[in-house]
This record gives structure tokens, sequence and C-alpha cells, in this order.
């Protein structure tokens, strides 16, 4: 087996749940894992001496799991990648969703690294998926982490493009959850608007698995004998219907992406799904360019205390919180009424099609490690407050992953991570 292999969490749920194995002995196999790969890879920030075994209860059963360093967890620093934080204290609770991920029995191995306060200055991480490239950001040790192998599910954060970007780059599976699903008490964010919780695992299947156990309904019988976890019973009762997304509009696409797309869109169809072309590619584009607006607002008010010592963080973020606070009010409202208008007339189209699909990056991830990449494909989607899932398993001529993004109605991940599981299984 490769050093670099994603870990099943369906396998590992199964193995939990039968006795096959114990959550000492996964936590064992991830720091295995962590310990042979990590010095070269920098996924993570810290990891627990000795992690709280008491949410193995839950319905995962004790599955290892990374947090990105913008969430508190009790007893571990908060840094936000940024030296401003290189001295911060232990927190002393845990943030609502990592309380949330413990009571679906997942157990806490540590935090990973997150680019500086989730924007865009890159940490030290690499890809695990295609050494010499960018990871993404912002959630960039979760995504690697998960594409080694370290831990089976991570979870990260997403403003911009910040975890599907990086799900996409590191070929694995990510959900963005609906905006306001969970709280964001005890997250140092960036943007109340915008920002949105995020979790990384190696397929749509395995995310499908977590969500149950997340969202409070359990795993039942079917999945602990092995069918569900297979795949069965998250995928829906008939194929999608989908509008096929090109962004063409957005010109940011690359020719094996857009190959990759004509690929996608053939093997929908002929595994039956009703596959139409996205209508309003035009407002896709005018949200866009209005995501940028709210966002530096917003943010140079939220970070106002880092904005007071710009003179200290990288370039990109001090450039984001000086055009934030030149952003009239006038221009931030306008910008607000663009995506609420967007918000309403995508509402509209998912009330009669089940699923948006389209790119998730331009391409495969760029070279070098000094920038994430660009996450113009998901801004559109991540103003309007939208769940989405990456879906993994495309591939660049030379072996990089390719992503493709599944967005669905707003407060219905359970039924958007069927259909991307449909997805993932058609594209295999």
């Amino acid at each position: 087996m490769s050093l670099y292999a994603p870990w099943s969490l369906r396998a590992l749920v199964r193995d939990l749940a039968t006795g096959a194995t114990t959550s000492r002995a996964a936590l064992d196999r991830a720091r295995a894992r962590l310990d042979a790969t990590e010095p070269e890879l920098a996924a993570w920030v810290v990891t627990s001496t000795e992690p709280d075994l008491s949410s193995s209860a839950g319905a995962l059963g004790g599955v290892p799991f990374g947090v990105k360093d913008i969430v508190d967890v009790a007893g571990l620093p908060t840094r936000c990648g940024s030296a401003l934080r290189a001295d911060a204290a232990p927190a002393r609770a845990d943030a609502p969703i990592v309380r949330a991920w413990r009571r679906a029995g997942a157990v806490v191995l540590g935090k990973t690294v997150t680019t500086e306060f989730a924007f865009f200055a890159p940490g030290p991480t690499h890809n695990p998926a295609a050494p010499g490239h960018t990871p993404g950001g912002s959630s960039s040790g979760s995504a690697a982490a998960v594409a080694a192998g370290h831990v089976p599910l991570a979870i990260g954060s997403q403003t911009a493009g910040s975890v599907t970007r990086p799900a996409a780059y590191c070929g694995v599976a990510s959900l963005v959850l609906t905006h306001g699903r969970f709280p964001l008490d005890g997250v140092v964010g960036l943007s109340p608007s915008l920002d949105s919780h995020g979790v990384f695992a190696a397929s749509a299947a395995d995310l499908a698995v977590a969500w149950s156990a997340l969202d409070g309904r359990g795993l039942d019988k079917a999945a602990l004998d092995g069918s569900a976890l297979d795949g069965a019973a998250a995928a829906p009762g008939r194929p999608p219907r989908v509008l096929f997304w090109s962004a063409e509009a957005l010109g940011v696409v690359d020719g094996e992406m857009r190959e990759a797309l004509r690929s996608v869109r053939s093997r929908l169809a002929d595994g039956g799904a009703l596959v139409d072309d996205f209508p309003e590619e035009r407002l896709v584009a005018e949200v866009t360019a209005a995501h940028p607006v709210v966002m530096a607002y917003e943010a140079a008010r939220e970070r106002a205390e880092e904005r007071a010592v710009a003179d200290r963080l990288s370039a990109p973020l001090a450039a984001l919180l000086r055009a934030g606070e030149r952003t009239t009010d006038a221009e931030y409202d306008e910008a607000r009424r663009t995506v609420a208008a967007a918000r309403i007339r995508i509402a509209e189209l998912l009330s009669t099609y089940d699923v948006i699909v389209g790119p998730a990056a331009p391409g495969a991830a760029p070279e070098g490690l000094a920038a994430t990449g660009d996450p113009a494909l998901s801004r559109a989607w991540q103003a309007c407050g939208l769940p989405a899932v990456a879906v993994p398993g495309l591939r660049a001529a030379d072996g990089r992953p390719l992503g493709i993004q599944v967005v669905g109605p707003a407060h219905d991940e359970a039924r958007l991570l069927a259909h991307g599981t449909w997805i993932e299984n058609h594209l295999a």
C-alpha cells in the first residue's frame, strides 16, 4: 500500500461496530500513518497526547478525526495559522461543531493546518495526491490528512472555496454544510454571512455515513451489516435530475477540466440521469463578482483587531482587510441584493431539479506551494449559502485529481449526499 492512501470511513465504522477493531486501535493506526508521513506532509499543527475516548460510544464508534486550526478544541490552542496567535492559550471549551462530532462518535486526534486566518497565505502543507503542487486552501491540512490516510474524517470551513477546492486538488470528497446549519461559535471566522462548516472523507459514500451520524439519525442495521456502508442505502430511488453548469461565463476553466466535464455529462446521461443545461450562467457570474465585496467588507469588521496590526499579517490578508475597510456601505448593500436575488432564482431551479453539477476547481492543483489556487467556482454557491459536495474520481493526464462539485437545496444535505453518491458511483 502507498504511504499516501485514503482511509475508508465506511470500512472503519463497520469494523468498530462489529468489534473487529477498537477506538484505541484506530487511534494507534492513525498515529502510525501520521508518524510515517507527517514530517514531509506537514498537515498537522498539534496532536493530542491522550485523546478523549469518551465520545467513542456515539454512532461512529470512535473514528479519529482532525480539526482545522481555526476551530476551538478544549485543551488545544487555536493558532489560526498566524504568528499573531503563536502563543495562544489552550481553548477552554470545544466549539459547538466539535461537540456535535464528538456526540456522533468521533474522537479528536488533533488540529490541522490552515492558511492564515483561513484566507490565502499558504501554510506548509504538501499535496499527497500531487507532489509539488498546492493542496489548496484554506483547509489545507484537513484535506491532506484525509488524502494521506492519517484520518478517515477531518473538518474544515469555507468562506469562498476553502473546502471544495482542497478536496478537488487532493482527490478526496468534501461536504460544505448549508450556511447556519450549526453554530459558528468557537470558530475564528472571516465573514458571518458566508462562513460555513465543512467535512472531508475519502468518498461521497463515506460522507453520507458521517452525515447520518452527525445529523442524529445514527446508523441503521443496513449500515452495520455493510450494505449502506457500500453506498446502497445512500443511493436515491431514481437517477437525479441534473442542471449541468459549465462555468464558461467565469473564464477560468482549463482545457482538461472542460474535457472531463464532457465525460461527466455523458456518463450521467448514460446512467439514466436527466441532464439539462444550467440556464443562469450570467447570474452566477454576477454573484461570483459580488461575493468578494461581501467577504472583504465583513472580514474588515470581523477581524478588526487584526486589521489594526495589518503590517504583521501576510500580504494577502492585509490587502483583504484594507479593501474591506474601503468598501462603502452602499457597495456592500448592492452586493448583498445581488446575492439575495440569486438565492431566490437558484432555489426556484432546485425545486424542479435535484442538483447542479459543475467543476469544483478550474483544473488540477497548480504547481508550487506559494499560492492555493482560484476559489472562483465556489464563490456563488457559498454566497447563496447552499450545501455542496466535492466528488473525486477524475484525473488529469498526468494523474493529478480533478474534482467536480454537486450543489443542492439548502438544509437537505442527506438527499444531496445521496445524489452525490449516485454520481460518484457512475464516475468510478
